[in-house]
């Protein structure tokens, strides 16, 4: 009698990232098959909460250890911490052999709602759109600007290698509405990241991503 060949399961994608400059010293590591557990410590006490509902609702485990001047301001740690990120997401995809490559989700947070797409193409590009006049000068949690959002998602998406259309339909209440921003990137990648069964090899017409 012929034996069925056993199941066998893909290894996790994951990475270390670390990097180091004079402002921040930054250590991201992730797993793209996990389910949403984190660990992040930036000194940025609202960011920690968004790359926990990040990864909450991207099912990515993640773990940020980072230090950095945030007694000058916020900025260089935040930026920093969505570069490595990225690198790190980048290099977990891998060949990106099996994998959904497009992602689309709009999420709502009371009165906000925003709308996020996701390529996993290779070819980085970022638009953020939306956000209500006076948005980027706002200061939410006592140092994080409502201007650093759009580069978070521009620092992450160049260095992940993706394409990330954000768009914020609605929203009023500052927390809110980032909030509903990154929750939707959230579940875009989600659904880009993914691996299914029926894609053999990488899904493009080209053979490249």
């Amino acid at each position: 009698p012929r034996r069925s060949r056993p199941m066998t399961t893909p290894a996790p994608r994951t990475a270390t990232v670390r990097r180091a400059t004079s402002e921040s010293t930054v250590e991201v590591s992730v797993n793209l098959d996990g389910s949403g557990l984190g660990e992040v410590s930036t000194g940025v006490r609202f960011y920690d909460h968004m790359l926990l509902s990040l990864a909450k609702h991207a099912l990515i485990d993640l773990t940020v250890k980072a230090t950095g001047d945030v007694d000058v301001d916020a900025h260089h740690t935040v930026e920093d911490v969505a570069i490595v990120l990225g690198q790190a997401v980048r290099e977990a995809l891998g060949d990106k052999t099996g994998i959904s490559r497009f992602g689309d989700a709009i999420v709502p947070l009371d009165e906000a709602l925003a709308q996020c797409v996701v390529d996993v193409a290779g070819r980085p590009y970022v638009v953020c759109t939306g956000e209500p006049e006076g948005q980027a000068y706002v200061v939410i949690g006592g140092s994080y600007v409502g201007s650093l959002t759009q580069h978070v998602v521009e620092s992450f998406g160049l260095n992940a290698g993706l394409a990330i259309h954000l768009r914020l339909l609605a929203g009023r209440d500052p927390h809110h509405i980032v909030e509903a921003q990154f929750k939707a990137l959230a579940r875009a990648l989600r659904a880009a990241i993914a691996r299914d069964p029926r894609v053999h090899g990488v899904p493009s017409a080209k053979g490249a991503l």
